[in-house]
């Protein structure tokens, strides 16, 4: 069955509470980083702003963000950490006209959804849910995504330590499923380490035995990279031809690579600075219309709260944002759900089985 897109339903401004409703009030920004008191905080969800009369959608946003109101009359979705003196900043904690805010989380909503039995049995996602219509969809998509959308990976390094996992996810970014990459250090480590030594974390990917000295495998690697002074001229210099980062090197797909406080190395493209990490982050899930998560939480977390469940196309359309969260842990898909990420789909399967999955079903498992 191909993939349908959902159709947008804006809101009806033709009824009282839209037209009664006061144009939303901003206040200046006095100190570079620092919001004004009272300033309004935004979530995944589409949101518009009453402005001089009339509603205002802010068109590219983000949880936990300020809504600032430029000199041309759009709204700019702004990190309060990056919010300058003198720009106009949004007030209003409310959510349903009585601040000039509206925020609209029923855009995509069919009336079958609207119909829906409230009380129903199994809800809830978890081990025992069954996923093959979710696997089905995802396929859909993802033929869809490739010729229209943009797809972005987050990945955790359980990929890098099954022969499988790496074959499949090159598989798909060989043949055009990604078009971006996110992840830390160790998965770059390992994978290039599985397609150097065939190891990871010194156990062979293939049959998880580990080798005579294995745990100097990835620090031998790690300094190999930093001697070649990049990860392509560590590719060109070892003539690897294989593995996750292997592909996208070779096809060109962007990654973004964040460290943290126990990384060996790193690698020389990983951004140590938590926030220049972050907005990295942001610029690649900018424009993205498909974000898969997998077996990462700290990173899921962080891209279910940089990524809106909507997406204002180059034509004025509005689509969604569709944002899958994979982990073998209930707790890890859970917590992205507790965090606000409330438009995400999530499943509860090892994530090597997954990828496996995933290519075979797109039929470009080698």
């Amino acid at each position: 069955m191909a993939f349908q897109m959902p159709e947008y339903h804006q809101p009806d401004f033709s009824k009282e509470q839209f037209i009664k409703a006061p144009d939303a009030k901003w206040e200046i920004v006095e100190i570079d980083g620092v919001a004004p008191e009272y300033f309004h905080s935004t979530s995944m969800f589409p949101e518009y702003f009453k402005i001089q009369g009339k509603w205002v959608l802010a068109e590219e946003s983000r949880m936990d963000s300020s809504v600032v109101i430029c000199p041309d009359g759009h709204l700019e979705v702004v990190e309060n950490r990056n919010l300058k003196k003198g720009d106009k900043v949004i007030l209003g904690r409310s959510e349903a006209c009585e601040e000039g805010i509206y925020v609209h989380s029923t855009g995509f909503q069919t009336e079958a959804d609207a119909l829906a039995d409230k009380f129903v049995f199994r809800q809830g996602r978890s081990r025992e849910t069954s996923y093959a219509r979710d696997y089905d969809r995802l396929m859909d998509l993802l033929r869809y995504e490739k010729e229209h959308g943009k797809i972005v990976w987050v990945m955790g390094p359980a990929f890098s330590f099954d022969y499988d996992a790496r074959n499949a996810m090159q598989s798909l970014i060989d043949n055009g499923y990604a078009h971006g990459l996110m992840a830390g250090n160790a998965l770059a480590t390992h994978d290039l380490e599985g397609a150097l030594l065939h190891t990871a974390l010194g156990q062979d990917i293939y049959t998880q035995v580990s080798q005579p000295n294995g745990h100097y495998n990835h620090l031998d690697v790690l300094n190999k990279v930093r001697r070649s002074g990049s990860i392509p001229k560590f590719i060109e210099d070892n003539h690897i031809d294989n593995g996750i980062i292997y592909g996208c090197v070779k096809n060109h797909v962007p990654f973004v690579l964040t460290g943290s406080i126990r990384d060996d190395g790193p690698m020389p493209e990983v951004i140590g600075d938590a926030y220049k990490g972050q907005s990295a982050m942001r610029d690649m899930v900018r424009d993205a219309t498909c974000v898969i998560c997998l077996a990462t939480m700290l990173h899921t977390i962080a891209t279910g709260n940089m990524t809106p469940s909507f997406r204002v196309m180059k034509d004025g359309t509005i689509r969604p944002v569709y944002l899958y969260t994979v982990d073998a842990d209930e707790f890890v898909v859970n917590k992205l759900m507790d965090r606000g990420s409330l438009s995400a789909t999530t499943i509860v399967t090892n994530v090597q089985d997954f990828i496996t999955i995933i290519a075979k079903g797109l039929g470009v498992m080698k």
